[in-house]
């Protein structure tokens, strides 16, 4: 994979941002995102073009050991809440013009085919990782080759990622606990809502989870053991995805989730990976840390979906405008200060 980091270009993007109309540095988060996606499509004048929202949805074994306050059932369901148009990210979707496409990577019943579903069920959810394996190692790589091919089968160069499955904060944390190090009683957060004796009793199930893969610690054996089908075949286009250079806007925990086993499998990822925003799931605050990454907006989300990268979404828009459309100082004939920077 490419290395986007060019020195040249990087300074480049750099110079036109310091000189627009504006002091140095003065849009803050705004510029940083904008040199970023000048990066990624190696441009000055950066367009992002037809954007796809992927939802993954899958089941997970684990949920039958009561570590999400809802029922496996919701996950059809919610899956049919997408197709049907009443979701929050289905409403985002629409308001930012995303062309929303749901996976059923994995779901445990068997969706109806109609327009914006795709059926790639790799099985009817994952087993019991307390019990064995999540996946077996070719479930795992029909998972991520399921999702390499959602990718190459949609247009445009922007990708925002979400997800759906009951029990996946789950299967998020012991990822993260076992490819990070951080004691596992950071990772795990409640979820759809847990009170403190459900996160208790969730804690108990992964620790039992963790020491019956304690040897465990490829990337892609981590994610076969205690992964999910949707975090499996997330990761298969987030792989894809960054092949082809794409914008690739990441929404919360279990997203993220699945960028941390494709970074781990290929670093350079990361250069083409926005994250939309910091979760109020306990543990995404420090698994973006360990990837040495922030979040754009902070507004206490822990939906999924992918509802709060549609939500960052427009910050993407108005960061190309800025790179592209916004006057240089000697464009729009304003001084500049003493030092170079501001009007």
């Amino acid at each position: 994979m490419q290395d986007l980091d060019d020195p040249a270009l990087r300074a480049w993007l750099q110079q036109l941002l310091d000189h627009k109309t504006k002091p140095q540095g003065a849009l803050g988060e705004l510029e940083r995102l904008a040199l970023r996606i000048g990066l990624i499509l190696r441009s000055e004048t950066p367009r992002l073009e037809q954007p796809q929202m992927v939802v993954f949805a899958a089941d997970h074994g684990l949920a039958a050991r009561g570590v999400s306050a809802f029922p496996s059932d919701v996950t059809w369901q919610m899956v049919e809440n997408f197709l049907a148009g009443g979701a929050a990210v289905s409403v985002l979707a629409r308001q930012h013009g995303l062309t929303l496409t749901v996976v059923d990577a994995g779901v445990a019943r068997d969706i109806a085919p109609r327009p914006g579903l795709q059926i790639r069920k790799i099985a009817y959810g994952t087993t019991d990782c307390t019990q064995a394996p999540a996946m077996t190692p070719a479930q795992c790589e029909a998972a991520l080759h399921a999702g390499a091919e959602v990718v190459r089968g949609l247009p445009g160069n922007a990708l925002l990622i979400g997800e759906m499955g009951i029990g996946n904060t789950s299967s998020a944390a012991l990822l993260m606990a076992r490819l990070t190090g951080v004691p596992l009683a950071q990772c795990v957060g409640r979820g759809t809502g847990l009170d403190e004796a459900g996160v208790a009793r969730k804690l108990a199930v992964l620790e039992s989870a963790l020491q019956r893969h304690a040897d465990v610690k490829e990337p892609m054996a981590v994610l076969a053991a205690v992964g999910g089908l949707e975090i499996a075949t997330m990761c298969g286009a987030v792989l894809e995805a960054a092949a082809q250079n794409r914008v690739i806007v990441v929404d919360g925990f279990i997203a993220s989730s699945a960028v941390l086993v494709a970074q781990a499998l290929q670093p350079r990822v990361l250069q083409r990976c926005v994250f939309a925003h910091e979760s109020d799931e306990s543990g995404h605050a420090r698994m973006l840390a360990h990837m040495g990454v922030r979040g754009l907006l902070q507004l206490g989300l822990r939906l999924g979906e992918g509802s709060g990268a549609a939500l960052a979404w427009p910050l993407l828009e108005s960061a190309c405008r800025i790179l592209g459309e916004m006057a240089s100082f000697a464009d729009a004939r304003v001084s500049q200060s003493v030092e170079g920077g501001a009007a």
